[in-house]
């Protein structure tokens, strides 16, 4: 999920590349596990980082 070569690279960053399927053109019963895919993986990341800051 991203832009792949597109997109900039800056030093120093952390990139998360997520494979996920395109849901462009899929019906619905097959797009809402993608969907649900990308909120556990969002909710994941926020727990992370929320634990970081939490840490420092």
């Amino acid at each position: 999920m991203g832009c792949g070569d597109a997109c900039p690279v800056y030093p120093g960053k952390r990139y998360l590349d997520w494979d996920l399927p395109d849901p462009a053109g899929l019906p619905i019963g097959q797009v809402r596990p993608i969907r649900d895919e990308i909120d556990a993986r969002v909710r994941a990341l926020l727990a992370e980082l929320t634990q970081k800051t939490i840490e420092r």
